[in-house]
């Protein structure tokens, strides 16, 4: 199953592999819109999630997230790359992208993700719930059993920071610094290697 799932990103073109990215993104913001009708009474109710003059969006936030990001790397540095082998999705939608494009992605992705799983479920059913339901979404995960439990470990402290700071942006912050910073890391490993092998840059 693994097999078949790399293969099948392996022969994504970049724009099936955007295309499909943006459109996964745009149904879980469209699931979030059904649910928040369904789910709350006013829509008051969902943009009281929403708080944007908080300190705890950089203080938590950002601290947490670059936390994350930390004890990532230094996973990376110890373990085997096998560990960190989701099947080659992360690379390729980031090993070539420019930085701005990585920052629009992360974002996107930040506030999809924290909307629906934090802003809506998360506020109805409860941390561990949703935090199951969260790393189960990340299907290619579920190949590997370390960045499984690694994304249901992330979800709980993501959960954790919104049950304590009742603020959507602090987790979207958070979220976006993790996916952001990594991706910077993969584009930069790739830039590495492509060096080393080509012996010149390649920006």
């Amino acid at each position: 199953m693994k097999d078949k799932y790399t293969g099948i990103i392996k022969e994504l073109t970049e724009k099936e592999l955007l295309f499909h990215l943006y459109l996964t993104q745009a149904i879980l913001f469209f699931i979030s819109i059904i649910l928040s009708i369904i789910l709350f009474d006013r829509i008051s109710d969902v943009l009281s999630l929403f708080e944007l003059k908080d300190i705890n969006i950089l203080l938590i936030g950002g601290s947490a997230g670059l936390a994350v990001v930390l004890l990532d790397l230094i996973f990376m540095k110890i373990l085997p790359p096998s560990y960190y082998d989701d099947g080659g999705l992360n690379e390729r939608v980031f090993r070539n992208r420019g930085v701005l494009h990585m920052a629009v992605i992360a974002a996107i992705v930040a506030f999809c993700e924290e909307l629906l799983f934090r802003g809506i479920i998360q506020t109805h059913v409860g941390l561990v719930i949703t935090s199951l339901i969260f790393a189960v979404i990340h299907y290619r995960y579920l190949f590997n059993w370390f960045l499984f439990l690694n994304v249901v470990v992330l979800s709980f402290f993501i959960g954790y920071i919104f049950f304590i700071t009742e603020n959507l942006f602090v987790t979207i912050f958070m979220h976006f610094i993790i996916d952001f910073l990594l991706g910077l890391n993969i584009k930069y490993r790739h830039n590495k290697g492509s060096k080393r092998e080509t012996g010149r840059d390649v920006s």
